[in-house]
């Protein structure tokens, strides 16, 4: 008996940039008297929804407790955009896609 079923193509992996606002739970290791922080993430995903799928489930693992994402592009979206992007951001962008991972390139507290 054959599968005459057409092969499925493999999405190729992109990278997308991230912006996670996260409040306070216990054992989240922000400053004490942070209110929440703001995290830069690059994540790999077939599709911005993918990398916020497992973004999302990476830092809930982490004891996080992300409230929003907001989505910021590819590396190729944001450029045609005319940002400025260094060469060390896009060497953790091609690492979050090389690991199929997620990268939190930065944190920035909240404070009151």
């Amino acid at each position: 008996m054959q599968d005459d079923a057409p092969a499925k193509t493999k999405r190729p992996q992109k990278v997308f940039s991230l912006i996670v606002e996260v409040g306070r739970k216990d054992g989240d290791g922000l400053p004490d008297r942070a209110t929440g922080a703001a995290l830069l993430c690059y994540a790999s995903g077939v599709d911005e929804a993918e990398a916020v799928r497992e973004t999302v489930a990476i830092l809930k693992e982490a004891d996080l407790s992300p409230l929003e994402v907001q989505g910021l592009g590819t590396l190729a979206e944001r450029l045609k955009a005319g940002e400025e992007i260094d060469d060390e951001e896009q060497a953790l962008m091609r690492r979050a896609l090389d690991e199929n991972s997620v990268i939190v390139a930065q944190m920035t507290p909240f404070f009151d």
